[in-house]
């Protein structure tokens, strides 16, 4: 091998690591992101109203 390619080797290890480096930082903002709006989500339902206690308990089987 001459040091050419020796030297291009390295070059492309390097700036394959770079890739996935930049790759996975891209992931996890998006998964940051989306947790954020899941979260989001979840804090925009409204709450349940006090419903009386004896709604719920039966189910009309014959309806």
């Amino acid at each position: 091998m001459d040091v050419n390619s020796i030297a291009q080797t390295a070059t492309t290890i390097a700036d394959t690591g770079t890739k996935q480096a930049v790759g996975i930082a891209v992931l996890k903002k998006a998964q940051d992101i989306q947790a954020s709006s899941a979260s989001a989500l979840i804090e925009a339902i409204p709450p349940v109203p006090n419903l009386p206690p004896h709604l719920g308990n039966n189910i009309n089987t014959t309806a």
